[in-house]
């Protein structure tokens, strides 16, 4: 059975099914992370204030930012699943993009919140304070931290680019930032303990070199996708790639007003081609029914292109024979 569009009913029924199963696979793999992140927050929130560690305290509060764009990722996730309806006739592919961005700005916040409480320690130090120095135990926990979230890291990141989920491969990044973070709070925290008295300043310094790590990836995650948000173009190469297809395809004489964005994991292309302007209707709907098919080899069968027809305004055209590539055209 066809729709109106001339799209099988069957192939549609397939590709709903097809990001569903996208979408529990994703959500499944981000509550393993939840699960993960709500024990080691807890865990290093205890451990930091028995302790005596400002660099595990912090560390904890990079886990808890964590928690809070897991449970970010699944909601939008969640909607983001929904199939296509009246109001939103492109998906609701979007809300991973701002789950994503959510994720980044979460954690910027979370980096300057733990520069500002290791500035104001080492500050408070250096103007005669006294810093106690942590414990053993919040070593382990540096150690037992960077040993998970690194896997949880690999666990993510693998499955994201699996699923083409750019809200996963985000919240991957703010687990290995996680683990960059319970390093810094290894050395800081092992320095203060091992080197003792001055040395206790290590702790809250770990603290700030930690922000600067997060600040990066807090960065590059919240460009990324709030370009996306702000509908910019897809990179250079998947733009060069489409030019290269509407170019080599058989009637296409030329084109003009090519544009490019994302929707969610999804790519979406307009464009105007330009064809002999002798060709029949039915011949030149062929040729950009064949662009269509060629875009989604490319880009993906779950993409959203426009093609709009016109005839070819170059005067050379004109009287050429098209006999030839209405053969190729139909063969």
């Amino acid at each position: 059975m066809e729709n109106i569009d001339g799209t099988s009913t069957e192939t549609l029924f397939d590709s709903e099914d097809k990001e569903n199963t996208r979408y529990s696979q994703a959500a499944y793999v981000t509550k393993v992370s939840m699960v993960l992140n709500f024990l080691l927050t807890c865990f290093k929130f205890v451990v930091g204030i028995i302790g005596n560690s400002s660099a595990m305290v912090a560390d904890a509060a990079h886990s808890l930012s964590d928690l809070i764009t897991d449970i970010a990722v699944i909601v939008g996730l969640k909607v983001a699943k929904k199939p296509r309806d009246s109001t939103h006739n492109y998906g609701h592919g979007k809300i991973e993009t701002l789950a994503a961005a959510f994720t980044g700005l979460v954690l910027f916040a979370a980096a300057v919140g733990i520069f500002w409480g290791g500035l104001q320690k080492i500050i408070a130090f250096y103007q005669g304070g006294m810093l106690p120095t942590p414990s053993k135990i919040t070593l382990l926990v540096a150690m037992l931290s960077i040993v998970l979230k690194e896997w949880l890291y690999r666990y993510t990141i693998v499955h994201g680019r699996r699923l083409k989920s750019d809200a996963l491969i985000a919240n991957a990044w703010e687990h290995r930032s996680d683990a960059f973070s319970s390093t810094g709070t290894m050395i800081g925290v092992g320095g203060a303990i091992f080197l003792g008295g001055r040395w206790v300043v290590l702790d809250p310094i770990a603290a700030v070199v930690i922000s600067f790590f997060i600040f990066k990836v807090a960065f590059e995650i919240s460009s990324k996708n709030l370009n996306e948000l702000l509908e910019a173009s897809l990179d250079s190469e998947t733009y060069r790639s489409i030019e290269e297809i509407l170019i080599s395809t058989e009637g296409v004489l030329s084109f003009h007003e090519l544009k490019t964005r994302k929707i969610g994991n999804a790519m979406a292309a307009d464009v105007h081609i330009e064809v002999n302007r002798d060709l029949s209707v039915v011949d030149a709907h062929e040729i950009s029914t064949q662009v269509e098919k060629r875009l989604k080899e490319i880009c993906g069968k779950n993409g959203h292109y426009s093609i709009h027809v016109e005839p070819c305004s170059d005067s050379e055209y004109y009287n050429s024979d098209i006999s030839g590539i209405n053969k190729g055209i139909r063969s």
